[in-house]
């Protein structure tokens, strides 16, 4: 046992080694924030109805910000791929600073609005450029390795460590109430800063432009992606209805948590930990079992037991089904950074950016049509209903579309080495 685990420390640092520092860079930023985002994550909803928001409000709230962030989302992507990464990268981050502390002085849900949008296009333009980064910055054969080890780090060890520290202050500030969850936005918009210098600092401003091609209009630079892509119309619809859960259950979870099964903020962040255990333990496991026998088959395996664990929280007797329900959750955050690393194999490096671009219009456009249509099945239809449906597109749109596309373990290959002979 020893020597086995002797083995998996040296393949860790040997693969950490050969690994460019722009990626190492930008693991670091992108585990601090998903530190911040799990430490505001279980109290996010709870806050904005708080303030008065009722489930449709909520809804209308999560729909502005992500569909505003979806129309930019072509343009983000065409500028990084002209004029690199690091200035997009420090706006994105700027613009989570503003929306934590428009957060954090909020005194009605209409507020939070502004928030949101600040939060979403925030958010969007940072993970966006953090992509581009990650998926140029690998090799097909570390790449859904690499970005398992990204979201174990992240999602994984901090992600059980945030819920804990935001627990903590919610209880020593009064509870899950306003007041209570109030100074976790402040402390956020601190440590988001803190990544904001990191990035301006310590990043390279690198840029994967082909030196070959022309400037040319944005729609030609647009168009240009879809002609040299490989079945990127049908991966777009995969790709949305699998951030579905991010608009319709998310925003929905900690919410039906508290006010439909009494959770009190202690669970609300257990449920949270638990989801951010399973990637710490098989994240990266799965990621290598991606890359031996492909990002399909991993697929297939992980994506029912998220379906089991919205099923397990809407029948959960007792709170220890609900942290089971969160363990389960963590597959979600599995599933998609296999699926993250589908879809940079689709396209060649030049075209990252603007490919994951047109990929978000889409994914946060559907995301936050479904995010209002929640809202309001939540208060006519019932809350259990939102679960039930998400469920029912994934597993019947999907997956039998995702049954119908290639295998890309190999299509990344094959290109990159014909990129390599190219520079040599």
């Amino acid at each position: 046992m020893g020597k086995k685990i002797a083995i998996l420390i040296s393949n860790s640092l040997k693969f950490l080694r050969r690994q460019p520092r722009n990626w190492k860079i930008t693991v670091t930023r992108s585990s601090l924030r998903t530190f911040v985002y799990k430490i505001i994550f279980p109290y996010q909803s709870i806050y904005a109805m708080g303030l008065g928001a009722t489930a449709t409000q909520l809804g209308i709230i999560n729909t502005i910000g992500m569909g505003i962030a979806g129309l930019f989302g072509p343009f983000i992507g065409w500028i990084i791929d002209r004029i690199g990464v690091k200035r997009v990268y420090l706006i994105g981050i700027g613009l989570l600073v503003v929306s934590y502390l428009i957060y954090g002085v909020a005194q009605s849900w209409i507020i939070l609005i502004a928030a949101m949008i600040a939060f979403w296009l925030g958010d969007t333009t940072s993970g966006h450029t953090c992509s581009t980064v990650c998926a140029n910055s690998l090799s097909s054969r570390d790449r859904a390795t690499g970005m398992s080890f990204c979201e174990t780090l992240a999602a994984g060890l901090l992600g059980i460590v945030g819920p804990i520290v935001g627990a903590s202050v919610v209880a020593s500030s009064g509870g899950v109430n306003v007041k209570g969850i109030k100074p976790l936005f402040f402390i956020s918009a601190l440590i988001t800063l803190g990544t904001f210098f990191l990035i301006l600092t310590q990043l390279s401003n690198q840029n994967w432009k082909n030196s070959g091609e022309r400037k040319s209009s944005f729609f030609k630079d647009i168009g240009q992606v879809f002609k040299q892509g490989k079945n990127l119309k049908r991966w777009i619809v995969i790709a949305s209805v699998g951030m579905l859960p991010m608009g319709m259950v998310f925003p929905f979870i900690q919410v039906f948590a508290h006010e439909i099964k009494g959770a009190d903020q202690y669970i609300l962040g257990a449920i949270v930990a638990g989801s951010a255990l399973t990637p710490l333990v098989l994240g990266i496991p799965l990621g290598r079992l991606a890359d031996k026998i492909g990002r399909k088959k991993v697929l297939y395996l992980t994506s029912p037991l998220f379906w089991i664990s919205n099923l397990m929280l809407i029948w959960a007797p007792n709170s220890g089904f609900l942290i089971a329900s969160g363990i389960l959750q963590g597959f979600f955050i599995v599933s998609m950074t296999v699926a993250g690393a589908m879809t940079v194999e689709l396209v060649p490096p030049e075209h990252m950016g603007r490919w994951i671009g047109i990929l978000r219009f889409f994914r946060l456009l559907l995301a936050a049509c479904v995010a209002y249509l929640a809202g309001v099945i939540w208060d006519h239809l019932g809350p259990h209903y939102i679960f039930l449906i998400s469920i029912g597109l994934d597993a019947f749109i999907r997956i039998p579309l995702l049954i119908g596309i290639p295998e890309t373990l190999d299509l990344r290959i094959g290109r990159g080495e014909k990129g390599k002979k190219k520079a040599r």
